[in-house]
């Protein structure tokens, strides 16, 4: 199967710059993956489809705000740093631009000297490993100091830091946001649960290897990064019961998607686990666990696109997309939502 199967024509006009006022009034298509029928709505209206009984799986990872702007000391050069996996301690494995001329042994200095790091080597795809050094609390510097990672195709400076984070974010560890749960209000997820419909929370922490372009003609020939997740008790037995008893197990975005997939045996059972995981889906793949997606509208040729082609069959997403685009729908990271059954 070739990277260009997944292509579709996006006006650039329709790739959502800001997000909406009132996070659930953003549009939902709704794309039935057996017929490939498709019907518009607005999100909010997503409780319809919603049945008791059914579990919707969200992931609560939390986003770092990861970029950091620095000079390398000794000279005036200006350095872009995004953190992208912290390794052990003080030490992260970072992105680098420039990349060139950050050779190990390399000194930076962030917000006149607040934090400082230096370069102790370089890895896989020139990604850097950083040692910082500072007083006082990582975290609460790197509040202070960092920006919201936003994706490179967003170009307008994000208001408030809040809205690229879902309601329900707690873990923190994220590069990127799980963005399909940007939707939801605490009013919706409340509305959600009186209609008995649970709601299992997972973790997985989202690193930019998720949203790296394939490169390769061949889908097969790519190689995900991996992320950490985490499932608990909890969150294990609430999927597992919604497929005991002929439930529904709807992933809110393909993080969590990859998630209970990752975990799941070939049953579609989960047990509370943690671990790392590379796991690409794409066509041919036979889901354990999940049964629908609420999911944005992706990039071409992404693995994103390709997930979703996966559970509803490439014909149908390209013909959903195509839909999408005639109506103007907002696409990528703060635009519109699609719910796949």
């Amino acid at each position: 199967m070739k990277r260009t199967d997944f292509y579709y024509e996006l006006p650039e006009e329709l790739i959502a710059q800001d997000p909406l006022e009132d996070r659930s009034s953003s549009r939902l298509l709704v794309l039935d993956r057996k017929s490939g029928a498709v019907s518009h709505h607005v999100f909010r209206e997503i409780t319809e489809y919603l049945k008791e009984g059914d579990c919707l799986v969200i992931n609560d990872t939390k986003v770092i705000p990861a970029r950091l702007i620095g000079s390398k000391i000794g000279t005036d050069a200006k350095i872009e740093v995004l953190l992208l996996k912290r390794k052990e301690n003080n030490i992260w494995e970072t992105l680098v631009k420039p990349g060139k001329k950050m050779k190990a042994g390399a000194k930076l200095s962030f917000g006149d000297g607040l934090l400082t790091g230096e370069v102790i080597d370089i890895v896989e795809e020139g990604n850097r490993l950083i040692r910082f050094s500072f007083e006082g609390i990582f975290e609460e510097i790197l509040d202070q100091l960092g920006q919201m990672p936003l994706p490179p195709y967003i170009t307008h400076q994000l208001q408030d830091k809040n809205r690229y984070q879902t309601v329900y974010a707690k873990h923190t560890g994220s590069a990127a946001a799980p963005t399909a749960g940007l939707h939801f209000t605490p009013e919706l997820l409340r509305a959600i649960e009186e209609r008995g419909i649970e709601i299992a929370k997972v973790t997985l922490h989202v690193g930019l290897g998720t949203f790296r372009p394939v490169k390769v003609d061949e889908i097969t020939d790519h190689h995900m990064h991996s992320e950490f997740y985490q499932i608990d008790e909890e969150a294990a037995k609430k999927i597992n019961r919604a497929k005991a008893t002929g439930n529904r197990v709807i992933c809110v975005g393909t993080t969590s998607c990859r998630t209970i997939e990752s975990a799941a045996d070939e049953s579609g059972h989960l047990k509370a686990k943690s671990g790392w995981t590379d796991i690409f889906i794409y066509p041919g793949y036979e889901f354990r666990a999940l049964d629908g997606l609420i999911t944005n509208f992706h990039l071409p040729e992404s693995t994103l696109i390709m997930l979703v082609s996966a559970l509803a069959g490439r014909e149908n997403v390209l013909a959903a997309y195509e839909e999408a685009v005639k109506e103007r729908y907002r696409f990528f990271s703060f635009g519109d939502a699609m719910l796949v059954v």
